[in-house]
């Protein structure tokens, strides 16, 4: 089965999953940007509790997500790598995979699918996974099978992986992993992947 994903920056445990266990996956590029959603944000765990990163974004002529263009309003880079130190900066992983992740807030991409793209790339690397990965062509396209391949079953999760109103997926079930502030909040499911990176490093393949 192929999986039909929205494209995330530094997307949740779950859409990664789905990039680990499906065959293949389609990254949707000509949807309509929307606002609060893994397109442009992610969550970290904290010491006051869950944070959403957003990145923020020029709104111009065109919506459709591959045209959606970064802003460098409010210096939210320099934000974003310091609410990262302090969230992770004692974090089992943190130091060893820092000088991976400290690029993506100090290089300058214009379009937020192209960022979201290399950071994607950079994950997978990262937690060693090597999806098989393509991009949709036109808007309500039905994604193309190989030749030797019968028609594909595209499994859609475009809105069931959301932040705010998550449709029901049986196929995740979010178990515990070693998280900095478990003690204080109890295990907080679902967060940016970078949380698996940094609590549990090289078996964070193992709970995907």
């Amino acid at each position: 089965m192929k999986a039909l994903l929205s494209t995330t920056y530094f997307g949740p445990v779950q859409w990664y999953q789905k990039l680990y266990r499906h065959e293949a996956v389609q990254i949707e590029q000509w949807e309509s940007f929307l606002k609060q959603t893994y397109r442009n944000r992610c969550l970290i765990a904290t010491t006051q509790g869950i944070q959403a990163l957003t990145v923020p974004v020029e709104r111009g002529t065109s919506q459709q997500i591959k045209d959606i263009r970064i802003s460098d309003h409010g210096n939210w880079r320099h934000l974003h790598w310091n609410a990262l130190m302090s969230a992770y900066g004692e974090s089992p992983f943190f130091d060893y995979y820092q000088d991976d992740i400290r690029p993506f807030f100090e290089w300058h991409w214009d379009y937020l699918f192209d960022f979201n793209e290399a950071i994607r790339e950079k994950m997978c690397e990262l937690l060693d996974i090597q999806p098989k990965v393509s991009f949709t062509q036109s808007w309500g396209q039905e994604p193309e099978a190989e030749p030797s391949e019968p028609v594909p079953v595209t499994a859609d999760f475009r809105e069931a992986i959301n932040p705010k109103h998550p449709l029901p997926d049986p196929d995740f079930e979010p178990k515990p992993y070693y998280q900095v502030y478990q003690q204080k909040y109890g295990f907080l499911p679902n967060l940016s992947v970078l949380d698996l990176l940094f609590n549990m490093g090289p078996e964070g393949i193992f709970y995907l």
